[in-house]
């Protein structure tokens, strides 16, 4: 089967002018006590990145899954790209075509959109599965303030449209993406060639490049998404935050500092696996989005899951 024929019931929605991919799968028995899930990917995926998880978690319960816009088959549009810009995209999608409380399921700065969705729309989230959470403020922490100045100057220059966009043009080559993808997996036999076609479509799409700097443009910049701490200190929802021991893009050890931000959130370990849990072993992350999700909706506290 192509990757493809496994993202379920795929549409097109317009979205303040641009066009949005998104895709749904429902169960067999429908029932009013299901929950539904909204999937969030991470920088560079798709809903591709979800082929995996998509048809199992749709088994049980009615899942949404979306490009952001910038992102896979939605729009390469030239704006200011923040996670405001992406909450206000999932909010909007929320209203359009769900309207009940949902669990929110992300991987790498889909668990951050995650959050801040939650931070700024509590009523429409039940609880929240995150994946590899980035935290964008760390790097200013880490560094004195007197170099601040010097740091933002060295990203100005970085992120020169004169720079980015020839780098573009070599970096979209899928041999090249190969190179990059594979640091996010723990096993390089996870990275195949059906991977690698994922993430090589989107950008060729016309007005990639220009979007490319933009992204990165915006992921630079001091006020490209809330502080983790500040979410993180005023969510009451149950929170599983599931994180490969052999991420290689983001330290583990970040896990157990949120973890002291949030008595309602639980961390995960997995060995062998890297940035992207959810496709390096989907099997288990699947099992792992149902329980949770079956725990909560019994309400049953003190939920326990083996932990590494």
């Amino acid at each position: 089967m192509k990757w493809q024929d496994k993202l379920g019931n795929q549409r097109n929605w317009v979205w303040r002018g641009w066009q949005i991919r998104y895709t749904f799968i429902r169960p067999h028995e429908y029932s009013l006590q299901e929950v539904p899930l909204i999937l969030i990917h991470g920088f560079g995926a798709s809903i591709g990145h979800w082929r995996n998880n998509l048809e199992v978690l749709g088994s049980h319960h009615t899942v949404y899954a979306l490009d952001l816009l910038g992102f896979g088959a939605s729009q390469k549009a030239p704006v200011n790209y923040k996670v405001k810009l992406w909450v206000e995209q999932i909010y909007d999608f929320w209203r359009a075509f769900i309207r009940k409380p949902v669990v929110l399921v992300g991987n790498s700065i889909g668990s951050l959109i995650s959050l801040a969705v939650t931070a700024s729309h509590p009523e429409i989230v039940k609880s929240a599965v995150i994946m590899s959470l980035p935290d964008p403020s760390w790097e200013e922490k880490i560094t004195p303030a007197f170099l601040h100045p010097v740091v933002m100057g060295i990203k100005n220059m970085v992120v020169s449209p004169l720079l980015l966009k020839p780098l573009f043009y070599i970096v979209r080559h899928p041999i090249v993406l190969r190179r990059w993808v594979i640091i996010a997996y723990a096993n390089p036999e996870a990275v195949t060639s059906e991977l690698i076609d994922i993430f090589a479509r989107p950008p060729q799409d016309h007005g990639s490049a220009r979007t490319f700097v933009a992204l990165l443009q915006g992921f630079t910049s001091k006020n490209f998404s809330p502080n983790i701490k500040d979410i993180l200190s005023n969510l009451t929802i149950p929170i599983l935050l599931i994180w490969g021991n052999q991420d290689r893009l983001i330290p583990p050890v970040l896990a157990e500092k949120f973890a002291q931000y949030n008595q309602n959130l639980q961390v995960l370990y997995l060995d062998n696996v890297g940035h992207c849990p959810h496709d390096e072993n989907p099997e288990e992350i699947n099992k792992l989005i149902l329980n949770w999700i079956d725990h909560n909706l019994k309400k049953i506290k003190g939920i326990k899951l083996p932990c590494n």
